[in-house]
């Protein structure tokens, strides 16, 4: 069996300029796994922490040799030798030598470089394709995507209170055609909101980032681009949208207040938890969406077993802020009551282990999983493989523009071309999305 023989790390850019780490693992057999680590903008309270430098003369205090510093010493002196195979006790390893709750001391963006170039390093011991590796299995499922076309809340500098617009090409018959319609929808979008005089400007995500008037507005211009480019809103391509409402719930006020300004609105739009979820049925009732991310606060227990009791029997509710890729939050969040899927970061937590155990709860609890970029992205397009391997059925890696966010299209396309008849393409959400 393969040894580690040693563990290096390289600063490197992010898709918005800033810091982030890379960090190479070589075995006693040559082979080297490699793997960039992504930064959220958007995050959970409840994240793993990534390790900054807080040197305000070196990348505005984001610079991440701190992290760098900690692959190659104790780190690499905790894991040089160590079977390379050994996935589960080498994240293990790092977890307790580490000691605190969210990976602060060595720096969740430290331990999951590592925990993610092992797997690498791994599956090329094993001559497999890290899909393989991770999924050990005679068929696949290539995930339906979720493009995000239109971006707002902290993903843009525009109107829009919501984070994410997305579609779904749900009715292709295989990933490709699912991409080619995503693409001919983006660009149909473009041609629209060139016509109608607003920027085609994008956005951290690769998504528009027009100055709209309202969700509404973003999704009638988003069902106006899927019948243009010919197909069928609802029957062949859904929507889906990220509230993102951690960053509109006020916990002192109980109130969720639109915050962003508009030409025609001087004063802050205010909701109650009830008010919000009737906001979000209303949307789900007009329009053919079958999937809503962070409709409600984090903290906002009440307003998510609203929101799961009044939409989940129609609507995939997806939790992130408030599950966090952590399986402790997520069996919490069941035994509340609250959403029926979870989005999957694997940066949340820190490591491939505990990302998969997070997956598995979900599994074995009914809850569908959603593989997840972050809007601060790099060209790996590890969570691809971690996408198949895992059959989760579902991934969001952004827009049809930006190679941070291709990438993964692009990879997904390699795979369903390597594994031809023995992968399907499969949606395993199968909510309607019609009320």
């Amino acid at each position: 069996m393969a040894r580690i023989s040693s563990i290096k790390a390289v600063e490197i850019l992010d898709s918005r300029g800033y810091p982030t780490l890379e960090v190479f693992v070589t075995t006693d057999r040559g082979d080297v796994g490699s793997a960039a680590v992504p930064s959220g903008a958007s995050t959970g309270e409840f994240e793993a922490l990534e390790l900054r430098d807080g040197d305000p003369l070196r990348y505005l205090g984001k610079g991440v040799k701190k992290a760098i510093a900690n692959v190659e010493g104790p780190i690499s002196k905790l894991l040089v030798g160590e079977f390379v195979l050994d996935q589960r006790l080498i994240d293990r390893k790092m977890i307790v030598a580490d000691g605190t709750e969210n990976k602060s001391h060595f720096g969740a963006n430290a331990i999951l470089g590592v925990s993610l170039a092992i797997a690498r390093a791994a599956a090329l011991t094993e001559k497999k394709p890290l899909y393989r590796y991770i999924g050990h299995k005679h068929s696949y499922i290539i995930p339906c995507p979720m493009m995000n076309i239109i971006n707002g809340g902290m993903h843009a500098d525009n109107s829009l209170e919501f984070q994410e617009f997305m579609i779904r090409p749900k009715g292709a018959p295989t990933f490709a055609e699912a991409v080619r319609w995503g693409s001919e929808i983006f660009h149909a979008l473009k041609k629209i909101l060139h016509e109608k005089g607003y920027s085609t400007s994008v956005g951290d995500e690769g998504g528009f980032a027009p100055n709209l008037s309202s969700a509404e507005e973003a999704l009638d211009l988003i069902v106006q681009a899927i019948e243009k480019a010919g197909y069928h809103p609802g029957e062949q391509v859904s929507l889906a949208l990220d509230v993102a409402a951690s960053g509109l719930y006020d916990a002192n006020m109980h109130r969720y207040i639109e915050k962003k300004k508009r030409s025609h609105q001087a004063a802050c739009v205010e909701r109650t938890s009830e008010e919000q979820v009737d906001l979000l049925y209303h949307l789900a009732s007009k329009y053919p969406i079958d999937s809503i991310e962070d409709g409600m606060g984090e903290t906002d227990v009440r307003g998510w077993q609203l929101l799961t009791d009044r939409l989940g029997q129609k609507v995939q509710i997806v939790g992130d802020d408030n599950f966090v890729t952590n399986i402790e939050f997520l069996k919490k969040g069941i035994e509340r009551g609250v959403a029926n899927a979870i989005l999957i970061k694997v940066n949340q937590i820190g490591t491939l282990t505990e990302t998969l155990d997070c997956m598995q709860c979900a599994e074995e609890n009914g809850y569908q999983s959603i593989i997840s970029h972050r809007s601060g992205e790099t060209e790996d397009s590890i969570i691809a493989d971690i996408a198949v391997g895992t059959g989760a059925g579902q991934i969001k890696t952004g827009s049809l523009s930006r190679s941070d966010r291709v990438a993964k299209y692009n990879r997904l396309l390699v795979i369903e071309n390597e594994l031809k008849t023995a992968a399907s393409y499969k949606d395993s959400n199968t909510h309607c999305g019609l009320l």
